[in-house]
């Protein structure tokens, strides 16, 4: 099991702190929004990271939103 920090810049939220922690065949990442503190998190396949990437940001849009 491993843990990996990075920092992006997503488009209409400005910059989000993307935390993978890969466990066994599975994928977790959580999104944190910058600004705010707000955090969302996505788990799937490990062999699909954009995708469970994808889903934790969109999840977080879809939070700041409200």
């Amino acid at each position: 099991m491993g843990t990996e920090t990075v920092a992006v810049t997503a488009d209409d939220l400005g910059q989000v702190i993307l935390e993978r922690t890969r466990i066994g065949l599975y994928l977790k990442v959580t999104a944190i929004h910058v600004a705010t503190g707000l955090e969302a998190t996505a788990v799937g396949p490990a062999a699909e990271p954009k995708a469970v990437e994808r889903l934790a940001v969109a999840k977080l849009a879809r939070m700041r939103s409200r």
